[in-house]
């Protein structure tokens, strides 16, 4: 009986164990795959100034989950995108959007804020007819 309660907590412990980085890597993924996030990069890379800043070729990091610079919500969506490229490293600011649940998304900003404290503007709403 003994040996069966061990073997028991040690598979749960192993279970338990493989189930963190899993949702953490599932909850990745979904961020990553959201219209908001993909509307941001895309901006950036089609920012010349931007790419020049970074170099190339670029690297995308994980979002810190429990960071306080990340609200989304249904009608708001604040990113702080971790990214970095072979000259520099910084953070893509994104603000986007959208006038009721199931519409789409619209980008207000990208910023790209660079370690040494240079901020480029990437994108504002305003430029958006351009």
């Amino acid at each position: 009986m003994q040996d069966s309660s061990r073997k028991a907590l040690l598979y749960s412990g192993v279970l338990c164990a493989g189930i963190g980085p899993l949702l953490y890597y599932l909850i990745q993924k979904g961020f990553t795959r959201t219209e908001y996030y993909q509307m941001a990069l895309e901006q950036l890379h089609g920012h010349p100034e931007a790419l020049e800043a970074l170099g190339l070729p670029l690297r995308v990091h994980h979002l810190p989950m429990l960071s306080r610079d990340y609200l989304v919500d249904i009608a708001d969506a604040r990113l702080k995108i971790p990214i970095s490229g072979p000259k520099a490293k910084g953070h893509l600011l994104t603000r986007s959007t959208r006038s009721a649940p199931f519409q789409r998304w619209n980008l207000q900003e990208v910023v790209l804020e660079l370690k040494d404290g240079q901020r480029i503007p990437v994108f504002t709403h305003s430029e958006e007819g351009k």
